[in-house]
Order: structure tokens, then C-alpha cells, then sequence
């Protein structure tokens, strides 16, 4: 049976959630999979897939992540690996170079780790915000000081489960093909 690692980096639980939720459907769907924080995982080798998500703070990836992506770079490059970000917007669109999307930008640390591992697919999810979670980090501490900032941001859970089980399908898919040799495409 295909084990299928899905490490995330979360701030405040809305990645995690997302990461469990992927599990769930891979699990649903015959894989073994399991959700973990990106930081504790020892042994990447012992996976034959990832999905490696990360909250983007700043337009980056939490730090977690991407470390998890740097130290198992050679592991990730040789099996399916997928990644995912989630982010704490609630926007339905969004506007770059005079074009409107309703997919979120990747966050500007995504390249540097697509080149290192070369994923099967990107995907960007809307995050949550809890009005009453306690700030984590320099530009949350200041955002939380500045009224105008903290109202300006939506409040609420804006995760597209529908979306978030589609994606996860489609990577199950992939996974259980038949003659799926889980080397790079």
C-alpha cells in the first residue's frame, strides 16, 4: 500500500486543517496516509508520496515547511510530491497585471521550492482568521496595533472544503493508477 506523508506548517490551525482533511481523503480513497507537522518528521524516506503544505505569512511560507522541503529536497525530487498553501485571505478574487483570478497567488517562496522538487501539482487555498486568536509573530503583533489594519482584514473560515476534497481526489488518483511508478513525472 502507497504511504502518503502530508507535512504541513500551521500558525493558528487553519493549514492543519487542511493537511487533515487531505489525509482523510487519501485515506478514504486506499492510500495510506497521515498528516503531520512538517518539524517533526524525522524520516522522509519512509514515505513513497508527499503533499507538503505551508501557511503563507508575508507572501512566504512558514519556516517549518520549508525547512521540511530543504532537508528531504533529494527525497521529495525522486517521489510524487505535491504542495499547498494555504493563506488567511478571504477574497474571492484577485487582481496581478491587469487580470483577475479567483486562484490565490502562490506565495514568492514557491518557486525556489518547485525548483528544488519539481511537485506533479501547486495548489493555493483560502485560510481562516479567528478575530480572537492571540497574535504570533512581528507583522501580527503590529497588524493587532493598527485598527485600520485589523479591520481591513476579513474575519472568518474561508477553506473551500469542496475544493480542498476535488484537489485531494485528483491526487489520489494519481497515486492509485494503475502502473503509477511514483518517480517524477
Amino acid at each position: 500500500m502507497t504511504r502518503v506523508l502530508v507535512a504541513y506548517a500551521t500558525r493558528h490551525g487553519s493549514t492543519a486543517g487542511i493537511a487533515e482533511r487531505v489525509a482523510a481523503r487519501l485515506g478514504a480513497a486506499g492510500l495510506q496516509a497521515e498528516a503531520r507537522p512538517a518539524a517533526e518528521v524525522r524520516n522522509a524516506s519512509a514515505y513513497d508520496a508527499f503533499v507538503v503544505g505551508g501557511a503563507a505569512y508575508m507572501t512566504r511560507w512558514l519556516g517549518g515547511a520549508i525547512g521540511f522541503v530543504e532537508r528531504n529536497r533529494a527525497t521529495l525530487a525522486a517521489r510524487p510530491t505535491w504542495l499547498f498553501s494555504s493563506g488567511r485571505s478571504g477574497r474571492t478574487s484577485w487582481t496581478s497585471g491587469g487580470a483577475t483570478s479567483s486562484r490565490r497567488p502562490c506565495p514568492r517562496s514557491s518557486q525556489r521550492l518547485r525548483d528544488m522538487v519539481r511537485p506533479r501539482g501547486e495548489m493555493v487555498f483560502f485560510g481562516a482568521i479567528d478575530p480572537a486568536a492571540k497574535p504570533i509573530g512581528l507583522a501580527e503583533r503590529l497588524t493587532s496595533l493598527m485598527p485600520a489594519a485589523r479591520d481591513a482584514l476579513p474575519k472568518g473560515d474561508f477553506r473551500d472544503w469542496a475544493a480542498i476534497d476535488a484537489w485531494a481526489d485528483e491526487v489520489a488518483a494519481v497515486l492509485g493508477s494503475p502502473g503509477e511508478t511514483l518517480t517524477p513525472s
